[in-house]
């Protein structure tokens, strides 16, 4: 599918999309909690709709009303023996420890960019902890088979945080006591931040972080909640939890409105601990006009040219493809630490930026763990292809808002796995899009 971007100004008023990473954490908590969920403003993006498929073959019932989600859940008891988490990095690797709590032996199946990523991990830890495992020479499929036995371990957060996640979770959720998951080299701590917060509002037992060195599971007593009969009232009471504003497809519209317009995006919590908020920082680096309030964002363009910033994306290496978009109108080098992130994404980011941004007449180096961007030099309209990745789509469509000529992206369907409106929302702030006349408001498959 491609869709044509001309060169526009943009202005207005926009709603954030939900953040696909709170949206999922909480499917995972309503799957673990004996009761009832009310998850308001749920998003619906292709893995958002992963993770409630999720949840469902695994035993939750899932009712779809006006702006919320409400399930109902006695914890994992597997409708089927073979699931699928599409393509969803977080699906695979935070569900898996949860779906080993079930005796049953599993498939985990996947889709797309997923069957190339390394899940060699898994092979790693999961016989640690009593799970029978097997894969394919490290990639999808999996089979697993628990039930999954809490114990001392150590692992390697270098690659991402989300396995931690899903161990975290499941470790409470098994009535881990005295025990400790020690982390070496931990990647964007702030997602695990969001983790823990997600546990506490869904009164799970949390573990003392050490530092983001040690995560202690002291044990949960039970009787200090009222109860120690887990299917009494305290276990089975009602939660409600309300999906965030998410940053990383905030973070785009952050972008455009900094390149071609003035805008406020309303539902971004400044409190937030998702890792993406920092794209602030590098915003105010480049002199944008930027006013910041508690749920709502106004952001233009500088006073002069945008200035060339500095910024490390390690905690937050989905930054990168907003950044390089705002690089490019950026005068002079900027330069973004943390490129290393990059290589098991959705394709290999860095390489892919550098290509695309290329035929725009943008020249990225890469130097180790360094990105270069050199901008100011005019961004030239060309036509672009997302290589399935939906955050190269929308780095892309961003930087063609002020190009010179019109812009094509190839498989601009790409967004559907994280901001299925975007196109939608850029086009009613006044960017001029030529888009599929059958899409309606989201790009098709």
């Amino acid at each position: 599918m491609i869709v044509t971007i001309h060169p526009s100004g943009i202005s207005g008023i926009i709603q954030a999309p939900a953040s696909k990473s709170s949206m999922q954490r909480a499917c995972a908590a309503a799957l673990l909690h004996f009761g009832k969920t009310v998850i308001h403003y749920p998003g619906h993006s292709n893995d958002d709709k992963a993770a409630i498929g999720l949840i469902q073959q695994m035993g939750a019932l899932v009712n779809a009303e006006e702006n919320k989600l409400v399930i109902t859940s006695k914890g994992v008891q597997p409708f089927s023996n073979q699931v699928n988490c599409g393509e969803s990095g977080l699906g695979i690797r935070m569900f898996a420890p949860i779906l080993s709590l079930s005796e049953m032996e599993i498939t985990i199946y996947g889709e797309g960019s997923l069957l190339t990523r390394p899940m060699d991990f898994f092979d790693e830890v999961f016989p640690q902890l009593g799970i029978e495992i097997s894969s394919n020479k490290g990639k999808l499929p999996l089979r697993v088979k628990g039930p999954l036995q809490p114990r001392n371990i150590e692992i390697d957060g270098s690659l991402s945080s989300q396995f931690l996640t899903g161990l975290l979770m499941a470790y409470s959720a098994a009535g881990a006591k005295d025990v400790s998951i020690k982390v070496k080299n931990l990647k964007s701590r702030p997602y695990i931040d969001l983790t823990l917060d997600v546990m506490k509002r869904f009164c799970f037992n949390v573990p003392e972080n050490k530092n983001y060195e040690e995560f202690y599971f002291p044990g949960f007593d039970y009787a200090q909640q009222k109860s120690l009969d887990p299917s009494t009232s305290f276990r089975t009471s009602l939660r409600t939890y309300t999906v965030e504003g998410d940053w990383s497809g905030g973070a785009f519209l952050l972008v455009a409105g900094a390149i071609a317009g003035n805008i406020v995006i309303e539902g971004l919590d400044i409190s937030s601990t998702q890792a993406d908020k920092a794209v602030l920082t590098a915003l105010q680096q480049t002199g944008a006009s930027l006013s910041i309030q508690s749920n709502r964002i106004e952001i233009g363009p500088a006073q002069g040219r945008l200035k060339a910033f500095h910024f490390d994306a390690t905690e937050c290496p989905d930054l990168f493809p907003p950044l390089v978009a705002l690089a490019a109108y950026c005068e002079g080098k900027t330069v973004i630490e943390g490129a290393k992130r990059l290589t098991h994404k959705e394709s290999n980011r860095a390489i892919t930026l550098q290509n695309e941004f290329k035929k725009m007449g943008i020249d990225i180096d890469l130097q180790d763990d360094l990105m270069i961007v050199q901008g100011g030099t005019g961004v030239k309209g060309h036509a672009v292809h997302s290589h399935h990745d939906h955050r190269i789509a929308m780095a892309c469509a961003v930087a063609a808002l002020k190009a010179d000529g019109e812009t094509s992206i190839g498989e601009a369907q790409a967004i559907n796995k994280s901001y299925p409106d975007f196109y939608l929302h850029i086009q009613q702030l006044g960017a001029s899009l030529v888009l599929p006349q059958s899409s309606g408001n989201k790009i098709t498959q």
